[in-house]
């Protein structure tokens, strides 16, 4: 635990950090929520899946997009304008009684507006400590997140079950409101200024590990957001057991991101890290028990923070600094998409073959993801021992003519 001692000492890094773990605290809320949301009022969880692909995939085409509007006019800019929309969407959403494609356009904008938290907090990331000190800092950013998935779940399901949906989406946008002011205030992001990309929008997807780590991304949160909608309709919009269950997951990667993921990646972390999952969520099948499902998925929770350490550390050490911020959105874009298709294919397996169908989807795109991870695991550095720093931009130097 030495060297998340060292991180202590670096000033600026845990204030970002547990700035933007607030910021992005509705993450955690949101996509539960919202499925309770719509399938109370609609009646059905094939419709909360198609608003919840909606807003996935407003949040993945505005991944990149967002990233890169930060290059040019600054990260606070972009931060405040996108969360004013987005907060005002999700506001609609929980007190206007409209018609199902009016909610979807309203997700829709919600999702296109996400303010680019993540993708900020990343880029400044390999700007405060040296380059050995990223993968630790990734893996606590990774583990940290799970609190998220920890709280958020209870809280969504607490709250909508004892009080209202309306009340669950508007603890959502208080949280988004005052977590952003929080960390766009910070004085970590005045001090990192991200370059203008020399290059067009997705060339960065040319660079292997950033293609890689999209698509290895995007089956495996597909596999996550099939999951969590069949656990939810395993216990009803109005049980709390499923936000219980949900938790000991998230605890679970929390536990993996502390002991695991602070270990500098290979070329078969991805593959290894994936398969354990696999076999943890592959185990829910054998019984909707409560306290069965919290342990297996507990067991499948240890990579998952390991995972996604990963998957940035690998991307940091490969592209330019300028480059960082766009990669990155296309990586969110990546999970964005991957879990609005995971959710929008889970409702329609849960009203179709129950619960069971959900959990089977999930594990499909488990399997494709183990398999990405291991047929592309000659183009994944190997960072043991390697400094993981973004490579540096250099532009090149005038020299005055000789006469």
């Amino acid at each position: 635990m030495g060297v998340f001692r060292d991180l202590q000492r670096t000033p600026g890094v845990f204030r970002i950090l547990i700035s933007q773990l607030t910021a992005k605290f509705p993450i955690g809320m949101l996509s539960i929520v919202i499925m309770l949301h719509v399938e109370k009022i609609y009646g059905d969880y094939t419709s909360a899946g198609l608003i919840l692909a909606f807003a996935s995939v407003g949040q993945g085409i505005a991944g990149p997009l967002t990233s890169r509007w930060m290059g040019h006019w600054g990260m606070r800019p972009v931060l405040i304008l996108t969360s004013t929309v987005s907060a005002s969407a999700m506001t609609a959403i929980a007190l206007l009684s409209v018609p199902l494609m009016v909610i979807a356009v309203l997700a829709l904008i919600m999702g296109l507006t996400t303010p680019p938290v993540t993708s900020s907090v990343r880029t400044i990331y390999p700007k405060l400590v040296p380059g050995r000190q990223i993968a630790p800092l990734f893996s606590l950013d990774a583990a940290l997140q799970e609190v998220i998935w920890i709280v958020g779940p209870v809280l969504a399901v607490f709250l909508s079950a004892t009080i209202s949906t309306e009340v669950g989406l508007l603890t959502a946008v208080g949280f988004m409101i005052l977590g952003g002011a929080w960390f766009i205030t910070a004085p970590e992001l005045g001090k990192v200024r991200i370059p203008k990309s020399r290059r067009r929008l997705g060339a960065v997807l040319t660079r292997p590990t950033v293609l890689i780590s999209t698509l290895i991304g995007f089956f495996f949160i597909a596999s996550f957001a099939a999951l969590e909608i069949s656990i939810v309709s395993i216990f009803g919009h109005d049980g709390v057991e499923s936000g219980i269950v949900l938790a000991f997951f998230a605890l679970g990667s929390l536990v993996g991101g502390v002991t695991i993921g602070r270990r500098e990646p290979s070329s078969w972390s991805l593959a290894l890290r994936s398969t354990g999952i696999l076999a943890g969520i592959s185990l829910t099948l054998f019984s909707p028990n409560i306290w069965w499902l919290s342990f297996v998925l507990f067991l499948g929770g240890i990579g998952t923070a390991p995972m996604f350490s990963a998957l940035f550390t690998m991307v940091s050490s490969t592209v330019k600094f300028s480059e960082t911020a766009e990669s990155y959105g296309w990586l969110q874009t990546g999970h964005l998409i991957g879990a609005a298709i995971g959710s929008a294919l889970a409702g329609v397996a849960i009203d179709a073959f129950e619960s069971n169908g959900g959990i089977v989807i999930s594990i499909l795109f488990l399997l494709v993801t183990v398999f990405l991870s291991v047929i592309t695991s000659r183009w994944i550095p190997d960072l043991r021992g390697r400094d993981a720093s973004p490579i540096p931009d250099t532009d090149p130097i005038m020299m005055p003519e000789t006469l």
